[in-house]
């Protein structure tokens, strides 16, 4: 498949987009990023059931923190299975819900992780040309703003926690973007 990305000077230049999975990395790292991501999305959808942090006058739910990660580890998902392997996982993930969480926060949470994460999906495929911790800042930027929009007034009736889901969301995401960051000069993965 041939992507469009913009770059510095340049309207657009064509590059190659993968829709298919690394043999490299698909096998094991791949299987464990999706084990990673189907847990984060069963322990953010608990947390957000049972427990909830005050700090001042915001009010954060846990599983926003864990949900945050979640993004940057369906990433990872991406980078191992490409798309069709990500899609997988999050609709895997959102069936998973239901097993872990009220009937609310299982529905709020099908709807939410279904939107963001598609849409976040997508942001890191056609931001990934420009770098890995440049596609994961991009892609969880839109995801946890989307995930959060729909989330809130679905899970809890009104936008109060709104706030708290946004905060608890983009400290996770500074969370992944560092540790992405640091794994990449690790291993001197283009970041």
């Amino acid at each position: 498949m041939i992507a469009l990305a913009n770059t510095p000077g340049t309207l657009a230049r064509p590059c190659r987009a993968r829709l298919t999975p690394s043999p490299a990395v698909a096998p094991v790292a791949g299987w464990v990023a999706t084990g990673c991501y189907l847990a984060s999305v069963a322990g953010a959808n608990w947390a957000s059931t049972h427990h909830l942090a005050v700090l001042g006058s915001v009010v954060v739910p846990l599983g926003a923190c864990v949900a945050g990660l979640t993004f940057a580890v369906r990433d990872a998902v991406h980078e191992a299975f490409g798309m069709a392997g990500a899609v997988i996982a999050i609709a895997g993930a959102s069936a998973l819900s239901a097993f872990v969480a009220s009937p609310r926060i299982a529905f709020a949470s099908a709807v939410g992780f279904g939107v963001s994460e598609l849409i976040d999906s997508w942001l890191y495929h056609w931001s990934r040309a420009r770098g890995r911790v440049f596609a994961v800042g991009v892609s969880n930027l839109g995801g946890l703003l989307v995930d959060s929009a729909v989330f809130v007034p679905c899970a809890f009736g009104s936008l109060a926690l709104l706030p708290g889901q946004l905060a608890g969301k983009a400290l996770a995401t500074v969370v992944a973007l560092v540790a992405v960051a640091a794994l990449g000069r690790g291993v001197g993965v283009r970041s």
